[in-house]
């Protein structure tokens, strides 16, 4: 099993995501190679995907779907993805509680 890398900025916590597209169902995968994989119904088609990233990381974490930014590589799989108002400890809580 592989440890999430997280990285506290200000009062948000930075988190790699590795996005997989077109996929069945939304939901988070689990932790691989230091990242965050997530599964998106939406297909990589006019921000789709990167909507669809957000609306399913903040219905996993249990927050707002305004606290969750994507930092870097919005036209890229893989993206780096700021999460405002959670400390480390409820981030892995919560990821904990949904099976990754």
């Amino acid at each position: 099993m592989s440890v999430l890398e997280v990285e506290q900025r200000g009062d948000s916590l930075r988190i790699r995501v590795r996005v997989k597209p077109k996929a069945a169902k939304s939901r988070i995968l689990g932790v691989k190679e230091g990242g965050l994989e997530v599964a998106v119904a939406a297909p990589p088609v006019d921000g789709e995907a990167n909507s669809e990233l957000i609306r399913t990381l903040a219905r996993g974490l249990g927050c707002g779907k305004s606290a969750i930014e994507i930092v870097t590589g919005a036209g890229s799989r893989s993206k780096l993805v700021a999460i405002a108002g959670l400390t480390l400890a409820e981030l892995l809580a919560k990821l904990d509680q949904s099976g990754n």
